[in-house]
This record gives C-alpha cells, structure tokens and sequence, in this order.
C-alpha cells in the first residue's frame, strides 16, 4: 500500500451530538470473534504471493468467493469485473446486499487481496478479514441502503482494479451508479509487539476534485464517532491517499477509509507475516468497521438480539468448521450464549455415532475418512448438515 504521513493530532472528543449509540449493532457487533479473524489471516496467509494475475491471485479469489458462500450468499449476489495486467486475465470480486428502502444508491466497503513480494497478511490480508467477517455477519440484516463489499486487485500495481471497476461499473452503468460513500479498508493489522489502540480515521482532502471534500469531512467525522461509540479504539483523523478510494475520489465520490496508526515496515517484503502483525486489532478493528457500516447504511434496528433470538433462525447459522475434518470440528451458530443443545453425528445409514451436550468442540478422531451427517438440535428444532472425515 502507501505509506502514511500522520499530520493531525488524536481527534478523540468530536462526537456529534446526532450520533449515538445503537444497542443492536452492538448485538450484531458483539457476533465477531477472534477466531474467525485468526482463521481468515492464516489461511490468507498461505495462499502465499498474490501478485496480480498469478496462479495466486487466482486462488485466493475464488477463496473469498468460496467463502462469501459458505456465508450463505448466493451466485447471484456475487459478480466479477475482470481486466487484463501484463497479458493475464485477473478479476475484482463484487458481493451485492440489495437495500430496503434505498436499492439503487450504495455503500462501498472495498480492499484490495492483491500482494507483492510476500504473503501481505497486513497489507491487506488485515482489510480482507475484516470485510469477510462483516460480510458474514451482516447476511440476514436489513439495511435501507445496498451494500457493495468489493475486494479488488492490481492495488499494487497502481489501483488498476479499483479504476477499471469506476471506468467499466460505476461511470457504465446508466444512469451513473449512486454511491453514498466508499469505506476503504487497507492494513489495519498494527505491529507485533506494540500497543495497537489507535485507528486513523481517512477523509478527502484533494483538490482534483475539491466538490467532494466537504461531504468526505462530514462522513469521516461519522466514521470516528462510530470507533468511538463500538470500539476501544481511540480515532485519529488524518488524509485519504494511494489506494483503491482513489480512483473513486478523482471521480467524484465521497469517501472515508481506515489505515493503521502504528504503521508496519513489513508490507511489501516477505516479512508481511501473521507473526509480525497484531490479530487482537484486526479484531478491534472489525468492530469499529461493522458500527460504522451499520450506520452509513442505516441496518434494521427492530432484528431480534442474539439473544432473543428464535431457534430456527439459530439454526440457519450454523457453521461446521473445518469441513472436511480430520480430528476437531468447532460449531458456530448466531447466539454465542446458547448454553442447551444437542449435536449428533451419524453414518449414511443413520447408526449414531457421536452424541454431545452443549459442546462447541467435538473430536472426531476416532471417525474413519468418509461422509457423515451432523444435526444440531436447539429446543424442538433441528437442522442436519453433511461433514466429510478426511486423514
């Protein structure tokens, strides 16, 4: 990415008397875990070198596709916007949540997944995750305005996935698309052995063109205030430049990003590394970005809490991981508090096999390779998944 030139102070005290805290994005706040952020940098971490273009690249694109559907998503909600760099076909990755109120005017939450020279788990396997995990948990949520999470390539090269999707997506579409902010996410995984506690908060200051910077100020104001009211994050405001908002700016649009304040000399090497980066503030981070997406896209606030919520809605969460399994699989469901259910595993016939109360971790170990059936019951309801033993 870029390297940051801090020029302001800490702005920690700017919160506007409109603005106020929200207990159901809390709620839905309150669904991130680390795990699944340390799950999402790892297994970045080993797709390796993701130069744009290379075998790579490729992969680790149809990894987040792959991820989106595990989510739930589905194919339609999901579309590429491919360009060539040096002879080879590579692709951005575009996730569209339909708004309620607002379907045709859009939020942007957008990072690059494109590397150089190293695995970049900072530089932005940080961002990837944490749009992954908002993604996740934001699936079943209605929100007035559309959501776009985008995950683009060729940042490194220049923004060249970022422009290609303003010249061929944005400007192309007729009318011009509608965009009510773009929420840039770029290395936000701070330094190991640091104290990660601050976020820089990006806001537009360029003059090519200056019609945009006021409304930019305005948004990236909102966006300290929602790292104040949802996370331990202390906010610091400073300037957008060198990456993929850019492309957006020069053509108008309103934006507002997020960088790291204690700034990595990692990126760009191969020690851009899970080791070298701190997880704890991606996960802070994750919780700052979910508040604020919430808020530019004004999500449901009537949605029953985790807590209140029904079974079967519990079940349709339900996430069996890893799948395939080799000795451990962990459950996931909406309601991390659920303290009463059951969870089975049978073979093909139906013989059981595996029976356990109110674990989230269960040892199939003793399991031959082969497909088996796992059923999670909450209260009178059941939902039945397939898991595949593989040694």
């Amino acid at each position: 990415m870029k390297k940051l030139f801090i020029f302001s102070a800490l702005c920690i005290s700017m919160l506007h008397s409109a603005q106020t805290f929200v207990q159901v994005y809390q709620n839905r706040i309150n669904q991130i875990t680390q795990t699944n952020i340390n799950n999402y940098l790892t297994e970045f971490a080993a797709l390796g070198v993701k130069t744009t273009g290379s075998v790579n690249n490729n992969n680790t694109f149809l990894w987040l596709k792959n991820k989106y559907l595990a989510f739930g998503y589905t194919d339609a909600q999901i579309s590429e916007n491919t360009f060539n760099y040096n002879g080879t076909t590579t692709k951005n990755l575009i996730l569209t949540k339909t708004g309620t109120k607002y379907p045709n005017i859009f939020v942007i939450v957008c990072g690059h997944y494109d590397t150089i020279a190293g695995p970049g788990v900072n530089d932005n396997g940080s961002g990837t995750s944490v749009i992954l995990e908002m993604a996740r948990i934001l699936k079943d949520v209605p929100t007035e305005y559309s959501i776009k999470f985008i995950n683009f390539t060729g940042e490194e090269q220049g923004l060249r996935g970022s422009q290609n999707y303003v010249n061929t997506v944005v400007n192309a579409t007729n009318p011009k698309m509608n965009i009510k902010v773009v929420f840039n996410i770029d290395q936000v995984g701070g330094v190991a052995g640091e104290v990660n506690n601050t976020i820089t908060c990006e806001r537009d200051t360029n003059n090519n063109p200056s019609t945009n910077n006021a409304a930019s100020s305005t948004i990236t104001q909102q966006l300290m205030n929602c790292v104040s009211l949802y996370s331990a994050l202390q906010p610091n405001l400073s300037y957008a430049y060198g990456s993929d908002y850019m492309p957006f700016q020069s053509n108008g649009e309103v934006i507002t990003g997020f960088y790291e304040f204690n700034e990595s000399t990692r990126p760009h090497s191969p020690g851009d590394t899970y080791a070298n980066m701190d997880p704890v503030f991606v996960f802070n981070v994750t919780k700052a970005a979910l508040g604020a997406v919430q808020h530019f896209a004004t999500a449901d606030i009537t949605t029953l809490s985790v807590n209140d919520c029904p079974p079967e809605r519990m079940l349709q969460s339900l996430r069996i991981y890893p799948n395939p399994a080799s000795d451990l699989i962990h459950i996931e469901m909406l309601n991390t508090n659920l303290k009463n259910f059951s969870f089975s595993i049978t073979d093909p016939s139906g013989k059981l096999l595996i029976r356990s109360e109110n674990s989230k971790k269960i040892d199939v170990s003793k399991l031959s390779n082969g497909i088996y059936f796992g059923t999670m019951t909450v209260e009178d309801q059941k939902l039945t998944k397939k898991i595949v033993i593989s040694k």
